[in-house]
């Protein structure tokens, strides 16, 4: 497939070109496992020792691939190299879900045993509900059949009382989406109320009852807010209602994260789950992704800074293995930052930074002529943006 990618590399944005190269390098490890049925034989899960997270793994590289792929595969690209590529892996993606979904497949994933498939299941419904095209109409009646019986596997287990409340309703989002008439409101209505007590001012929700000094805002509360409004928010008046509410927060929200990148590119290295590496952007690339950044930050200059961070992260040595596979660390292998949630599977969180591309090539996004973000105007003497907190 390096081929394919050379063929684009004569494109006039480069930067998207290195976008969609680096997407590349972490998801072919993945699908073209998924391809042949061997994602579980073959894929190493790294862990903390005595730690079993082996049984969650496979689902959650799927599933946090897919997310972070999803707009990408659900666009059609001018460019006919790109669109050949895409093609590609639209067919590939078809296939992970046909794999980790069918009963009779090696590569059948864990949608039945422990807690944590309710969170993975989450993230493959919000991939669907991203590509609903490419990762849902695409699909044949058997695949569609695995996918909700897997799905609604999930409903028999409770989610903590925090942001997995939103995984809860991410995944009745999605089979309300999907046509299934059994979708149940109570789950969204209580995620969307408790998350609304759970709001700390200043753009920022609470983490279930105290307040979380990492990067949940962005792996998960805003973005699925946001996606399950923006989805099923015409079903009541309330929670349409919420819908601006949600989205003025989350552009203070995009301010303060614009914000942590530093002049070189790198960004604090507080909170949990630090080995999602550049999912910590994943609320910024989202509403980069729909063009619904505050008037305060330019496309451009989004688009160059979370270039600087995929490079900082990503693009350093040994975040991957000899064979492609993603290691623990935030900027390299550096296992010891690893919770005992995380596993190799958890660490593919990191491709929601690549949203931007479901943007079409000649969006302001990837045109507009590269602009320092805040803090490498800052830090170089330059004229910068006083900030503001949100009063709301």
């Amino acid at each position: 497939m390096e081929s394919e990618g050379a063929a684009i590399e004569h494109t006039k944005n480069k930067e998207r070109h290195y976008w969609l190269k680096m997407m590349r390098k972490v998801a072919d490890p993945v699908l073209y496992a998924l391809e042949d049925r061997q994602l579980i034989a073959t894929m190493p899960v790294e862990m903390k020792s005595r730690t079993t997270r082996e049984a969650f793994s496979a689902l959650e590289a799927m599933a946090r691939l897919l997310n972070g792929m999803a707009p990408w595969l659900e666009k059609k690209q001018e460019d006919s190299e790109e669109e050949k590529i895409r093609q590609r892996y639209s067919a590939l993606a078809r296939k992970a879900i046909d794999a980790g979904t069918d009963p009779t497949s090696p590569d059948y994933m864990n949608f039945t045993e422990g807690f944590q498939p309710i969170v993975d299941a989450a993230f493959l419904a919000h991939a669907i509900i991203r590509a609903p095209q490419q990762l849902w109409e695409s699909l044949d009646s058997r695949v569609k059949a695995n996918v909700v019986t897997a799905l609604r596997a999930t409903r028999d287990r409770k989610p903590y009382f925090s942001n997995w409340l939103l995984f809860s309703a991410m995944i009745e989002t999605a089979l309300f989406q999907l046509g299934e008439l059994d979708w149940d409101p109570m789950r969204i209505d209580y995620a969307l109320k408790q998350t609304e007590q759970w709001y700390a001012g200043d753009g920022m929700y609470k983490d279930g009852p105290y307040f979380h000094y990492d990067y949940y805002n962005s792996f998960v509360i805003q973005p699925m807010l946001f996606d399950i409004v923006r989805t099923i928010g015409g079903q009541y008046q309330e929670w349409q209602d919420q819908y601006s509410k949600i989205l003025h927060r989350g552009q203070r929200y995009a301010e303060i994260q614009e914000r942590l990148i530093a002049a070189d590119g790198t960004f604090p290295p507080v909170g949990r789950s630090l080995a999602y590496r550049t999912g910590v952007f994943h609320h910024l690339a989202q509403l980069a992704l729909h063009e619904k950044l505050p008037d305060s930050l330019e496309p451009a200059q989004v688009r160059t800074g979370l270039t600087a961070v995929i490079k900082r992260s990503l693009g350093m040595p040994d975040n991957f293995t000899e064979d492609g596979w993603l290691t623990i660390g935030l900027s390299g292998h550096q296992p010891s930052i690893g919770e005992g949630y995380i596993s190799t599977g958890s660490t593919y969180l990191c491709a929601a930074v690549f949203l931007p591309l479901g943007l079409s090539a000649d969006a302001p996004f990837w045109q507009d002529p590269p602009q320092n973000w805040t803090a490498k105007k800052a830090w170089s003497g330059k004229e910068f943006p006083i900030d503001h907190a949100l009063q709301d």
